[in-house]
């Protein structure tokens, strides 16, 4: 039955089989270079803090703005091109290796089998002719390891972000002041003019933002998540540095904050770019190979989905603010360790996902019902640790981030349901990573549309009744909804997963 593929070998769950190894190179790398960011934004944020208090708040507002207009393109075009390109590389290597079965350690390109049958053809004896042949027709040719691929995903996934990365940039620096109005910051407002400035300039690194992530979505796809690693840390390591340097040897305060991270996303960029071009051949033949209305389609369903969590969230931080400066204060707190936490679980997402988009492109739904039992309960077993440490470090740690009496009290009450949800948004996240590595991109928008329809009412109705904790009962119910949808949709063997009926 579906249902026991939950269980399935769960006593090999911390086994360092194949498919354990396999996990773990593509997870914790993964989970390493998603980490890495956070990071350096806090401490770009010391850095600014030590400006002034003015300035520090605008650039919050301005990075908030950032990231919200980002992150409704960037979630889509990752999470596609990953499953597109594992898709597209295994089919290329299957067709390599039959080709090598066929004709010895060689390959032939597709569009040159022709050739190959032609050539067999010229008469034997004729060797200098059929050498000729050979040379004119298909030049060089290379073994497996020396190849660039072609992965028409790879090639649709930079054209995209460079555009999409273009009209950001574009759409920020035309309408910085009116959304800096809409968001609180008045034209009266001492925070307009380093907000808008900080903003205009972070702009301009758009374009190598939404690059970089579209071709970590293309190193995944490879199951590479060491490349986008090493450069992501050498971008952020690079930030840190030229902040010191424009910030305060060259006293040019938030703009220098602004520059040092624009050239730090181009960094990144330009590293991941120079070690693809080593292995992707990313020149198309035509327009139509690029397959942009897949792209397109697929997209909008996942950008969908991202407007139904962002939502979500947006209205929960919302109505915890209607409640007070201190209630909001506790809230904040509490959801970015809350998120913080899901970091892991977006590691194993990754890696189920690459695995199980290779699998179903091979057919190998042995390999695809194993990898998805496994990440599962890795993800339960992470949920549990994360919980254990969760109940008994924040009581203490939460000192960390206020003294205020009011806001550790209502953090204290809100501990128990960041701490026990933790298994739940575990399973959440990895579920998504199994839907994306299906392909199952539909269902995972649609269900997500109903969850938040929901969640909403529950947030609405809960937080006018209970409150601070009303707004967390929600939230739980919120999570558990997501999860349940992704349990439905293996469990009873619908769509991708019908296989698990036979």
């Amino acid at each position: 039955m579906p249902l026991s593929m939950f269980f399935k070998d769960a006593r090999n769950v911390f086994k360092k089989d194949e498919l354990g190894i396999e996990i773990a190179q593509i997870a914790l790398p993964a989970a390493l270079a998603l980490a890495a960011d956070p990071v350096a934004s806090l401490i770009d944020t010391a850095f600014i803090g030590h400006i002034g208090p003015t300035e520090l708040a605008a650039v919050g507002v301005a990075i908030a703005i950032f990231n919200q207009v980002s992150k409704v393109a960037i979630f889509p075009l990752v999470s596609i091109t990953t499953s597109f390109v594992a898709e597209e590389d295994t089919k290329e290597r299957l067709h390599i290796e039959a080709q090598k079965d066929e004709n010895g350690d060689k390959w032939f390109p597709v569009s040159k089998e022709k050739d190959v049958e032609m050539e067999e053809l010229l008469p034997q004896s004729d060797s200098t002719s059929k050498s000729s042949f050979t040379d004119t027709s298909f030049g060089k040719m290379a073994d497996l390891d020396n190849k660039r691929r072609y992965i028409p995903s790879a090639s649709s996934a930079l054209v995209i972000g460079s555009i999409l990365g273009i009209l950001q940039t574009l759409f920020l620096i035309f309408a910085a002041k009116p959304i800096l109005n809409y968001m609180g910051v008045k034209s009266d407002s001492p925070m307009l003019m380093p907000a808008q400035k900080y903003l205009t300039l972070r702009s301009l690194g758009a374009p190598a933002v939404l690059l970089s992530l579209a071709m970590q979505g293309i190193f995944r796809g490879f199951k590479d998540t060491k490349t986008p690693l090493y450069a992501t840390v050498v971008g952020d390591a690079s930030n840190i540095i030229l902040d010191r340097l424009f910030i305060f040897d060259f006293r040019m305060g938030i703009s220098g904050a602004a520059i040092a991270h624009v050239i730090s996303q181009y960094l990144i960029s330009l590293i991941l770019l120079w070690r693809l071009m080593s292995q992707v051949d990313l020149l198309p033949p035509s327009i139509k190979d690029l397959k942009f209305e897949r792209f397109l389609k697929n997209g909008l369903l996942l950008l969908v989905r991202v407007i139904a969590v962002t939502f979500c969230v947006t209205l929960a931080a919302s109505l915890a603010a209607r409640h007070g400066a201190t209630s909001m204060a506790a809230f904040q707190v509490c959801l970015q360790i809350w998120l913080a936490t899901s970091l892991l679980a977006d590691g194993l997402a990754v890696a189920g996902q690459a695995i199980l988009a290779s699998a179903f492109a091979r057919a190998d739904y042995e390999k695809a019902m194993s990898t998805a039992s496994r990440v599962l309960q890795l993800g339960l077993a992470m949920g549990l640790v994360l919980s254990v440490v969760l109940v008994t470090g924040l009581q203490f740690a939460s000192r960390l981030f206020t003294e205020d009496a009011g806001v550790l009290h209502l953090i204290s009450v809100g501990i128990p349901f960041v701490a026990v949800t933790q298994p739940i948004n575990a399973l959440a996240f990895v579920f998504d990573g199994i839907n994306y590595g299906a392909s199952d991109f539909a269902y995972s928008a649609y269900s997500m549309v109903l969850v938040a329809v929901v969640s909403i009412a529950c947030l609405c109705a809960l937080s006018s009744t209970y409150g601070f904790i009303g707004i967390w009962i929600a939230l739980t119910i919120y999570m558990t909804l997501r999860t349940f949808a992704g349990f439905l949709r293996i469990g009873a063997g619908m769509g991708p997963w019908g296989f698990l009926n036979n």
